[in-house]
């Protein structure tokens, strides 16, 4: 150090002065001990010049605590290595030593070298070090107090927006009794504003009487019992009396002296007017209503009269039991549970409860239980009041049974109808879902009941409704509105609406066939047929409630003008999209069975020669000719004939592949098959792959299985396994339309992947539009970096091709080259472009 060194230099030139000598051998030892509290102190410690900050010297601590060493700071300044998280505490600092020639207690946050904030509790004063004016800084991590700190804070601001929150009466006050703190439920209570009453004292709202006891009863308090507890009436301007009961607690410090404390109340007046009642109930012990006295663990200690008469237990009997005596077992545990805490919360229970005789009939009261407590707030007794309201409970639901429910089938009637539907079109429109009504109406029904009688036509409307019920779900509503007519309706339906056409025909058509099966009444068959009308509401649509079930009329009488015994949509063009999407759905299924189907193929083109190809399916339909797939992928993606199509293709395209590899020219040619996502996620997926190669003897290298972005959604990991399994057999993959979807890096990475497609359209504009060439761009660029390979389908232009080359792209499938052509085409395409053919 400069300082240790002028004072060398100093002691040669008075060496022969005693005094000096004397005053030297003292600094020295200063200096030695300065250097060693400098060196050992946890804190850390650095000296910098005042006039550029500089540091020359720092301590093992300051290495500890903030990551940097030596060689890291010497020579540099705080600034230099952006040490001060907010730089007007450095200039804090530096103003302050430069004023008053040191600074203590700054709290600061500060940055490590790993980046890392942390905070400091800094001091520093100015000292001199060879005539120089130098900082010495010491500096306590204090992170860990911060950090404490800041979680009590949050926790303290959790706690007071908890009790701001609550519904009990909430205060803190100070010894002589200034407010600090009350919520919402004490201000309401003064009929003031919080903010109004910071600050003031919660003994002027007592009466001198509760002033004086609450008085007492706080300053009995000790660091022993700092909590007591005490009930006081309570009377608000203009309200009537209330019984409040509170529960104060005092904090106190180390000695003993009270800090603040702390009180909680709640209005018990519902429960000072219930133990009224149980006083007044007591008086009428023996009225006409049944009573039961218990002890604190519910044991019976004495019944009156009308409890044996309602019961048929004497009071001999009773005495001694409990009430599980009379449990009817309709009730569960949890029900008991709820009973209990709610006599455990509020002190009272009541409502409906089925207990039984001891006849064993069960019967239904309305119980009132009662807590009884003593002076001291103990339980003492539980009271319970019963009335038998069996009968009255019996015609209640017989009424509603009359006002809502059609009394033959038991179903809900025209009333529950519209008011579930009411309820239906609301919750539609407020969700944009869909629902639907089916008008069924029984075709000739009046012939029925003329011929059989009306006992038979009766049963065949019971045997109708339970049928109906069986086609719906739980949630959904059968209802009859009149003799023949019954009307269904389907809520929760999809927000698309020639999908929720779909589901409301399929339902349509479970009820066609379900009640044009045979009914057996009295041993004989009988035969009935439904004309149904389908509707949709809701989608956003408001309308009134009995618009839908006009339409479902209207469209029901559509079904009987088109010949009865069938179904029919109120809306024509719906009825229309919904006839062609069954017949093209029936024609996919026929189709399959009499081998419709073929493959085309469109090349893929690599250095201006034939690599390989996209088989695409079409459906050779016998009256529409040549059926792209467009129109019927979708349909049998939503059906169950994907997987049986999606199979067909793999077969298929493995058979080509191995008679390809009997021709020289074609054996090098690999085959792109596209996999729907429905067709991967079958569990038997890769055994399906791996059946199709040693069926036809197709090489598995030059199988390419195309997968779509969208169906790594679901179960990546399951994807990863299959891939990996087909991958060992050597089965490329080639990542389709990508991105157009939803791929992630990381998931991308790991995917045993072999090329990505880059979608047509984003190389339809690619010349004029700057986003998809960018899309273009950063896919050739992704693929590069991944190792994989990559291709552009939809070029048809040289300066498309020539774009996508420039950018790095060496594969193409397009108009330009060959559009998807039949199987024997391609192969005449393939001889025409090798050379010798």
């Amino acid at each position: 150090m400069d300082a240790s060194s002028n004072s060398e230099s100093d002691s040669d030139s008075v060496s022969n002065d005693g005094p000096a000598v004397a005053a030297l051998n003292a600094l020295q030892l200063s200096e030695e001990k300065f250097r060693k509290a400098f060196y050992l102190t946890p804190d850390s410690m650095n000296i910098n010049r005042l006039k550029d900050g500089v540091y020359v010297s720092i301590n093992p601590g300051f290495s500890q605590v903030t990551g940097y060493t030596e060689a890291d700071v010497i020579g540099k300044s705080s600034v230099d290595l952006n040490i001060w998280v907010d730089p007007a505490d450095r200039l804090r600092l530096v103003e302050g030593l430069r004023k008053q020639g040191s600074f203590t207690g700054l709290e600061a946050q500060f940055r490590k070298k790993s980046g890392e904030l942390a905070y400091g509790l800094m001091s520093a004063a100015v000292i001199q070090l060879g005539n120089v004016d130098h900082i010495l800084s010491i500096t306590r991590d204090i992170t860990e107090r911060k950090h404490l700190e800041l979680q009590q804070k949050q926790s303290e601001e959790k706690f007071r927006r908890l009790a701001e929150d609550m519904p009990a009466f909430y205060v803190t006050f100070r010894p002589d009794g200034t407010l600090l703190f009350v919520n919402d439920a004490v201000a309401k209570l003064v009929n003031m504003q919080r903010d109004e009453l910071g600050g003031m004292n919660f003994l002027d709202f007592l009466t001198p009487d509760d002033r004086a006891m609450v008085q007492s009863k706080l300053a009995a308090l000790t660091p022993d019992q700092p909590v007591e507890t005490h009930e006081q009436m309570y009377q608000s301007s203009g309200q009537p009396l209330a019984y409040h009961q509170w529960t104060n607690r005092a904090f106190f410090d180390n000695e003993g002296r009270a800090l603040y404390f702390q009180s909680i109340g709640q209005d018990i007046t519902q429960r000072k007017k219930a133990q009224e009642e149980l006083r007044i109930a007591a008086s009428a012990f023996e009225s006409q209503v049944g009573i039961t006295i218990t002890d604190a663990n519910a044991v019976i200690l004495k019944v009156n009269k009308a409890f044996t008469e309602m019961t048929g237990f004497s009071a001999l009997e009773a005495v001694g039991q409990t009430p599980r005596i009379l449990r009817s077992g309709r009730h569960d545990i949890g029900f008991y549970l709820a009973m209990w805490q709610s006599l455990t919360l509020h002190g009272t229970w009541a409502g409906e409860i089925w207990n039984r005789r001891k006849t064993g009939e069960v019967f239904l009261e309305w119980l009132t239980v009662t807590v009884v407590k003593d002076d001291a707030g103990q339980i003492t007794h539980y009271v319970g009041t019963f009335l038998d309201i069996t009968a009255r409970k019996l015609a209640d639901d017989r009424i509603k049974e009359l006002a809502f429910y059609d009394p033959l089938t038991r179903l809900p009637n025209r009333r529950l109808l519209m008011d579930r539907l009411a309820v239906a079109l609301a919750t539609c429109n407020r969700h944009q879902r869909r629902g639907a009504l089916l008008f069924v109406d029984l075709d000739n029904f009046k012939q029925i009941n003329d011929t059989v009688g009306h006992h038979r036509g009766d049963r065949l409307l019971e045997l109708v409704a339970l049928r109906l019920s069986k086609c719906v779900r739980d949630g959904d509503t059968v209802a009859r509105i009149g003799g023949d007519e019954f009307v269904v309706m389907l809520e929760d339906l999809s927000d698309l609406e020639i999908d929720a056409a779909k589901q409301a025909e399929v339902v349509g058509t479970k009820i066609h066939v379900a009640l044009n099966q045979v009914y057996q009444i009295d041993g004989a068959d009988h035969h009935s047929t439904p004309s149904i009308g389908i509707t949709l509401f809701g989608g956003g649509k408001s309308e009134a409630m009995e618009e839908p079930l006009k339409r479902a009329d209207l469209a029901m009488y559509q079904a009987k003008a088109a010949g009865r015994n069938t179904l029919r949509f109120f809306d024509p063009q719906m009825q229309a999209e919904v006839s062609t999407r069954a017949e093209l759905e029936a024609g996919l299924r026929d189709a399959l069975e009499k081998n419709e189907f073929s493959l085309f193929y469109q090349a893929q083109i690599s250095g201006r020669r034939i690599v390989g190809a996209e088989a695409l399916i079409r459906w050779r339909h016998p009256v529409r000719g040549i059926v792209p797939p467009g129109e019927f992928i979708g349909l049998a993606e939503e059906s169950d004939l994907i997987q049986a199509l999606g199979a067909w293709v793999l077969n298929t395209a493995c058979t080509h592949l191995a008679q390809w590899a009997q021709h020289p020219e074609m054996a090098h040619l690999t085959v792109a098959v596209n996999v729907s996502a429905r067709q991967f996620h079958q569990v038997d997926f890769p055994d399906q792959v791996l059946a199709a190669l040693d069926r036809t003897g197709a090489n598995a290298q030059l199988l390419k299985l195309e997968l779509t972005e969208g169906l790594l959604i679901k179960d990546i990991e399951g994807v990863i396994t299959k891939m990996d399994k087909l991958r060992a057999r050597g089965v490329g993959f080639s990542l389709d339309d990508f991105g157009t979807g939803y791929s992630s890096l990381a998931y991308l990475k790991r995917l045993p992947l072999d090329q990505l497609k880059i979608d047509q359209g984003s190389v339809r504009d690619i010349l004029t539009d700057s986003n998809d060439a960018a899309i273009a761009k950063m896919v050739i660029v992704l693929a590069d970096s991944l190792g994989l390979n990559v291709i552009a389908e939809g070029v048809e232009t040289e300066a498309q091709m020539n774009f996508l080359a420039r950018q790095g792209c060496h594969s193409y499938q397009g108009y330009l080259f060959s559009r998807p052509v039949p199987r024997q085409d391609f192969v005449a395409l393939v001889r025409q472009n090798t050379p010798g053919h």
